[in-house]
Formats: C-alpha cells, structure tokens, sequence
C-alpha cells in the first residue's frame, strides 16, 4: 500500500537515508556493507527491547506518525498496519559484515542519532539512519467481529510470530559510486538536484520475478513454507 506522497506506487515500503540532525559527518556504507536489525524468533517485548525503535502504528489515516507500538496492534486501524524498522546508525569503521550480521554496527551510546547522540568507542563511524516504513493494506479485515474476543489481534507474520516481536529487517548496500556518499554530504531531502532521480512510473517498472512458487494469496491452510506459529521459547502454537 502506498505511503503518503507516493501515489500510484506499487507495493508499499519507503526506504529513508537520513543524515546528520545536527549537521554532523556521516559516512556512506561502503560496497559489500550489510547487516541485520531485530529477530523473526523473539516473541517477548523483553527480547524485542534490545533493538531500539522497531514498532508498528496503527494509521488512523496515511499521514498518522504517532502512537508506535513494539507488538502488533491490538485494535482494527483505519488505515493500515506500519512496520517501522531503523537501523543502527554507528559502524566500527572495519568490518563490512560481521558473523551474526549486527555486531559490527551499533546504536549510540546515549540518546539517539535523532537527538544527535554519540556512538560508542567500539563503533566511532556515524553512518546514515536506515529507516524503512512498510505499510500494510489491512483495511479489509477492520470488522470487529472478525477480531479475537480475547483482547489479542489476528494478524501472523509469515515466519511464524502471531506477536509482533520478531519484527526485523535486512540490508544490503547497492548504491552506484559515490551518490549516497553525495547525498549525506549535501543533506538532500525529496529534492536532490546532486542525484538522478525517477518518476513513480518510472520505478513501477523495476519488478522483480516470482523465483518461488508457492500460494500467497486469499485462504491458506498454513503459511507458506509449513512454517509453524510459535509462541514465546519457540513453543509451536498451530
């Protein structure tokens, strides 16, 4: 579902490279970077705590920026479902990778890269803050009466977690040359004369093939893969 701004766009995620709030240096990922933030097996608001600032909002309409949740949330929202994913914004300087895919970045040692907080010494390199905002069309089940009676919500992530906590995401750097690098330097913001940019109808042409064939859409018996629901411990739910 499209984010607000992006009218006539296919799909729904909004990819952000934020640099300095406080007019800092940031340093581009370098070719070959990636890493990992969260993790699809935590099912606890405990575990979930040691990411900063992945949440969810319940849009009242697109435009909503408040009221973020770390779990699912717990009524029908107007206009959709956001999964909010920053990243660490601190690099050790060295490792382009590193063996979990997260110990070779951080989050800052204090505050947060909005409010201009300084990374650790184990992390010294202030890199842009990765933010993905995925909006999800969950409009078509906002009847109460399709909700649990419970107080729980019905929603299940496709690996497996009916919680919301295991909420995560993957990055893999593919920028050409120096334009990211450009772009921190020049604090570009939607309009970006530094950079060449596209129309939506010009990105609505970049798709890329279906490789897996496996049935997605309408009622599933089980999601896709056989994955089972698992509770907290890895406790198979159904």
């Amino acid at each position: 579902m499209p984010n607000a701004g992006f009218k006539g766009l296919k799909g729904g995620m909004t990819v952000y490279y934020t640099p300095s709030y406080n007019g800092g240096k940031v340093t581009a990922f370098k070719p070959g970077f990636r890493m990992i933030v969260g993790n699809p097996a935590y099912r606890t608001q405990a575990e979930a705590s040691k990411f900063r600032q992945l949440t969810y909002t319940c849009l009242e309409t697109i435009t909503t920026r408040t009221g973020e949740t770390m779990d699912m949330p717990k009524k029908p929202c107007k206009a959709g479902i956001m999964a909010n994913i920053r990243f660490p914004t601190c690099w050790d300087g060295k490792n382009l990778d590193s063996p979990d895919h997260s110990s070779h970045v951080a989050y800052p040692a204090s505050g947060t890269f909005e409010s201009g907080g300084a990374c650790p010494s184990t992390h010294p390199v202030k890199i842009p803050q990765l933010f993905y905002e995925v909006i999800w069309d969950t409009r078509p089940f906002n009847d109460p009466n399709d909700w649990p009676t419970d107080g729980s919500q019905p929603f299940v992530w496709s690996y497996g977690d009916p919680t919301g906590y295991g909420n995560h995401g993957d990055y893999m750097f593919g920028w050409k040359g120096n334009a990211l690098q450009t772009a921190m330097d020049t604090n570009c913001n939607i309009n970006c004369p530094q950079l060449r940019t596209q129309s939506i109808s010009q990105g609505n042409q970049c798709s890329k093939q279906v490789t897996v064939n496996e049935d997605i859409d309408g009622w599933l018996k089980e999601l896709p893969g056989g994955m089972p629901v698992t509770g907290a411990g890895g406790k198979v739910l159904y």
